[in-house]
C-alpha cells in the first residue's frame, strides 16, 4: 500500500454554482415539457397563441420546480433525512448553506411564480389563483409540514397531478380558456414521464430513506417493484399516442421516436442500475422527457 497523499479533495461548488446546483436542473424537464405541450395542444384545437401567456406559464412552471426543490432540500436537511444520501448535493444536507437561506431561497421562487401567476390570471380567470395555491401547497408540503405526504408515498401521485395534469392542461386553458380530452391525454402522458423522474430519485434513495423512516412509495414497494414501475411509467406514454393520433392526427406518432431516447434509463434500470449508477439515469430520464415533449408539441403543431 502506497504511503504517497492523496490528491487534494474537490473544491465544493459556491457562490451562484452552488444555488444552480441546489435547484436541481437535471429535473426542470418536468416543468418546460407541460407547458411546450399544454400550449402546442392549445394550438392543435384551433387556439391563436398569445406569447406572453405562453413565456409566463413557463415561468411559473419553472418557479414552482425550483421553490419545490429548494424546499424540499431545507426541509430533509432539518431533518437529517439527506445527511447519509448519494444523489447529487443537497444544500443543507451537506452542510454547504444555512437551513435558513435555503428556504428564503425556496419562498423567493415561489414568490416569482406568484407574480406571473397573478399576471396570468387577471388575463383568464381569477380562480386560476386557487390552482397556484394548490400547487405551491402541494411543493412546500411534499417534505414540510407535520405529515409531509412524500414520507407516506404519495409523491408520485401529487407529480402526476401537479406536474402532468395541471400544467398541461392548465398552460392549453390559458391559451383557449377551454379544457380539451387531447390537453387532458397529453397532461397523463408528461404526467408519467414526470412521475418518472420521482420513482428513479426514490428508487437511488431506497436503502437510506427507509433507514431514515421516510416512508416513499419506493421503500413501500421495495426494489424490484419500483423498477418495474419505473418501466411502466416511461412507457405508457407511448400508448397514449394511440388516441392522441385518433383525436388529433397522426402526426403526433412522430413521438414514437422518443422511445430511443427512453431506451437508455429503461435498460438501465432493468439491468439493476442502483446507488450512485442510478444519477446519471435521472439525467437520462429527464433527457427522455425533453425529447418525448418536443416531438409530440411538433406533431401537434403539425396537426394545427
Amino acid at each position: 500500500m502506497s504511503d504517497a497523499p492523496a490528491g487534494p479533495p474537490a473544491a465544493a461548488p459556491s457562490g451562484l454554482r452552488l444555488w444552480v446546483l441546489g435547484a436541481r436542473p437535471r429535473t426542470l424537464p418536468a416543468a418546460v415539457v407541460p407547458v411546450v405541450v399544454g400550449t402546442a395542444a392549445a394550438y392543435a384545437g384551433g387556439a391563436e397563441i398569445t406569447w406572453w401567456r405562453a413565456a409566463a406559464a413557463l415561468v411559473v412552471a419553472l418557479a414552482i420546480q425550483v421553490g419545490t426543490n429548494y424546499a424540499n432540500d431545507h426541509h430533509d436537511g432539518v431533518r437529517g433525512t439527506d445527511d447519509d444520501r448519494v444523489g447529487p448535493l443537497r444544500l443543507v444536507g451537506s452542510g454547504l448553506a444555512s437551513p435558513g437561506s435555503v428556504k428564503k431561497a425556496a419562498i423567493a421562487s415561489f414568490l416569482v411564480a406568484a407574480l406571473f401567476g397573478l399576471t396570468l390570471a387577471a388575463a383568464v380567470g381569477w380562480w386560476l389563483i386557487l390552482v397556484g395555491a394548490a400547487s405551491f401547497a402541494a411543493g412546500w408540503l411534499y417534505t414540510g409540514g407535520p405529515r409531509p405526504y412524500g414520507y407516506y408515498g404519495f409523491g408520485e401521485l401529487f407529480v402526476f397531478v401537479f406536474f402532468g395534469l395541471v400544467a398541461t392542461v392548465g398552460s392549453a386553458f390559458v391559451q383557449d380558456e377551454r379544457i380539451t380530452l387531447v390537453a387532458t391525454l397529453c397532461g397523463a402522458a408528461v404526467g408519467f414521464l414526470a412521475t418518472g423522474l420521482l420513482i428513479v430519485n426514490n428508487l437511488r434513495d431506497i436503502p437510506t430513506d427507509a433507514e431514515s423512516g421516510k416512508r416513499t412509495l419506493a421503500v413501500r414497494l421495495g426494489d424490484l417493484l419500483t423498477r418495474e414501475l419505473y418501466v411502466t411509467a416511461m412507457t405508457l406514454p407511448f400508448a397514449l399516442l394511440i388516441p392522441l393520433a385518433l383525436l388529433a392526427s397522426g402526426w403526433v406518432l412522430i413521438a414514437l421516436a422518443g422511445m430511443l431516447v427512453v431506451a437508455t434509463p429503461v435498460i438501465l434500470v432493468r439491468r439493476g442500475a442502483a446507488g450512485r449508477a442510478l444519477i446519471p439515469v435521472l439525467g437520462a430520464t429527464g433527457k427522455a422527457q425533453l425529447a418525448y415533449g418536443v416531438l409530440l408539441s411538433a406533431g401537434l403543431v403539425l396537426s394545427g
